[in-house]
């Protein structure tokens, strides 16, 4: 693994709106950063990052599995108990995931740890599938990377195939908060893949749901919603005002209600408990469990519900070295061991490794100056070389 400096193309910002990618700069900073690109050897993408990414989403699954026959998991992750049956019911049917994102420590030396798994409503998946690779293609005709430069992705074709086995040729609504540009982004791009799947679709925005008087879930034109894939959390519509209606609306969702059990970072400790010492995880308790004790005065601390890193501190020898400020942590923090993430030029990444329909298809890379990965982290891409 290397972080290469290069050159960046004169047009890149053109190819990105041309693209749709509008998020491209955020706040006048860069979030797409091709000025260097990390660089992985095909035997370190297959063995140190596809195949234990492969294994962590078994653990997981074996993990579900469980929650959803033995209430304590439910309860320790923090779930409101009136969606138990809900969970357990989406899991017992099989219901489909279509896609899911590990974040990952990995040096190139030593086995890739898991950080956590956005399982729920993973982003940047426009990026890491589509402009990433078009930088590729780009960067090799122009000379800017070896001409037999390869990339681990898979994903764009992937999402297709998982549609057609999802949807058939099923209508489908996409919702989210479309007012955010990186959401907006992220509806439209998945929007065009379940397209060229076959499916007819609809996006509309998450207040535009409606909840007809028969307990059926409506859009604007009160068609019925058969079919959602939902870009907002789980655990934010079991409290909204239409989340008692969930349990007997007809709606299949994407992602399935079980996949709230995963995208809790409860499961790191649990998951330390079911396969203690996998060379893929970190040390982690739950922080009121006196086990947490051994991870001594050096850990990270993470709320059971966090996103872009808010609310996390990094902790070492009793002294906070970092901490983000956020509005989560009500429910409860867990204590993962401190593995700090390798340090490239004064960089730090985190590797999202990508799994659509449970297989490992692709590679995403987050740096930082900071390293505790947030919203405004870059986003550069990779190849194998």
């Amino acid at each position: 693994m290397q972080r290469i400096v290069c050159s960046e193309r004169d047009d890149w910002q053109a190819t990105a709106e041309s693209a749709g990618f509008t998020f491209h700069t955020i706040d006048g900073e860069r979030y797409w950063d091709e000025r260097a690109y990390y660089a992985f050897t095909l035997d370190e993408i297959e063995r140190d990052i596809e195949a234990p990414t492969g294994e962590i989403d078994a653990m997981c699954l074996e993990l579900a599995g469980r929650a959803v026959k033995e209430e304590q998991y439910l309860r320790r992750l923090k779930i409101p108990e009136a969606f138990w049956d809900l969970i357990a019911a989406s899991w017992r049917r099989k219901e489909p995931s279509l896609y899911g994102r590990l974040d990952l420590k990995f040096s190139g030396s030593g086995p890739a740890k898991l950080l956590e798994y956005n399982a729920d409503t993973p982003t940047s998946i426009f990026e890491a599938a589509v402009f990433q690779w078009t930088w590729l293609e780009q960067a090799i005709e122009r000379n800017i990377i070896p001409k037999r430069a390869d990339q681990f992705n898979s994903i764009h074709e992937a999402l297709i195939e998982a549609w057609k086995t999802i949807g058939a040729t099923q209508a489908l609504h996409l919702t989210g908060l479309t007012g955010n540009a990186e959401d907006a982004g992220t509806l439209a791009y998945l929007e065009d893949t379940a397209a060229q799947a076959g499916l007819k679709t609809t996006l509309l925005d998450i207040e535009q749901i409606g909840l007809r008087n028969d307990g059926q879930f409506v859009d604007l034109d009160e068609s019925p919603i058969a079919l959602a894939f939902k870009l907002y959390p789980w655990e934010w519509m079991f409290h909204d005002a239409f989340g008692k209606n969930l349990s007997s609306a007809p709606t299949q969702w994407i992602e399935p209600p079980w996949k709230a059990i995963l995208s809790n970072k409860g499961i790191l400790p649990l998951l330390w408990e079911m396969f203690p010492n996998h060379p893929n995880l970190l040390p982690a308790y739950f922080e009121d469990d006196p086990q947490a004790a051994q991870l001594g005065t050096s850990f990270v601390r993470k709320p059971i519900y966090s996103r872009e890193g808010a609310n996390v501190e990094l902790v070492s020898a009793g002294i906070t070295l970092l901490a983000e400020e956020g509005p989560y942590g009500a429910e409860g923090f867990i204590r993962q061991a401190l593995a700090p993430l390798p340090n490239f030029s004064g960089q730090y990444p985190v590797l999202g490794s990508w799994l659509v329909d449970h297989t490992p298809c692709g590679l995403s890379i987050r740096e930082d100056e900071n390293p505790i990965t947030g919203n405004t982290s870059r986003f550069l891409p990779h190849a194998i070389l």
